[in-house]
């Protein structure tokens, strides 16, 4: 059965805005994108929402729904009372374009700063063998839609802009652990990410594994890893022995 749900909608740009109260219908077996759509249809025509597959697999439509950043493809109705009213804002980290519109573009250029992935370079392609348990290692990490939900819910950056210049977030501390895993790659990004990238500024909360729609460990599997590695590299007193005798 349907019912005419209570819904609070940031309208607004980067100058200012605030929170609109409407009335919309909802049936049965509806996500919150469905409910914005809606609202587009009939009572806002220029409502701005990004979205592309409604399917939880393009990382479009990343707001904030009543506090906490989710997909609103992936929202079911389902899980508010009906007497509830539901406030949809935008990513609080990243600036407004446009009512639930925010410019990541913060997120594409800390992904520049990431070596690409290296081979051997006595390695051609077609030749590449690795054993099935290092591919799974770092294969857990591909499975990131780019929602940057993580990157939004991490108070590094969060709640703190100056920290932006200084620190990746964890999308992208992941990206760096999934090549440092990743058997047929030979660079050292270790110092990358705790020099230039900011791996000391995390404190492994766990915020951003809890809000990614694809349930990656981030802080598990691939920040603590990332900072043992780098602890044995930069503090580990046999290792900087061992570099000390043995470096060429």
């Amino acid at each position: 059965m349907g019912y005419d749900a209570k819904f609070r909608v940031w309208r607004g740009d980067l100058d200012g805005g605030e929170l609109h109260d409407f009335t919309v219908p909802v049936n049965e077996g509806e996500v919150v994108l469905d409910i914005i759509h809606r609202l587009q249809a009939t009572q806002a025509p220029d409502l701005a929402v990004r979205w592309n597959c409604k399917a939880g697999k393009c990382g479009s439509c990343s707001a904030e729904v009543n506090g906490r950043p989710r997909l609103l493809c992936m929202t079911r109705m389902s899980t508010f009372t009906e007497a509830e009213v539901i406030t949809v804002t935008p990513m609080r980290t990243f600036p407004v374009i446009r009512d639930l519109v925010t410019d990541v573009s913060f997120n594409y250029q800390k992904a520049r700063e990431i070596p690409s992935f290296t081979p051997p370079a006595d390695l051609k392609p077609g030749d590449y063998r690795m054993k099935q348990v290092d591919v799974e290692r770092s294969q857990e990490f591909r499975k990131c839609i780019e929602c940057f939900l993580c990157q939004n819910t991490c108070h590094v950056v969060r709640d703190h802009e100056e920290n932006k210049t200084a620190f990746a977030g964890p999308r992208f501390l992941m990206r760096i652990a999934e090549l440092e895993m990743h058997p047929l790659d030979v660079a050292d990004r270790r110092d990358l990410a705790q020099d230039e990238q900011g791996l000391g500024l995390c404190n492994i909360t766990k915020c951003c594994t809890e809000v990614c729609p694809e349930h990656i460990k981030i802080t598990d599997n691939a920040l603590i890893p990332m900072k043992e590695r780098v602890a044995d590299h930069k503090y580990d007193p046999l290792v900087w022995l061992g570099n000390k005798l043995f470096r060429r």
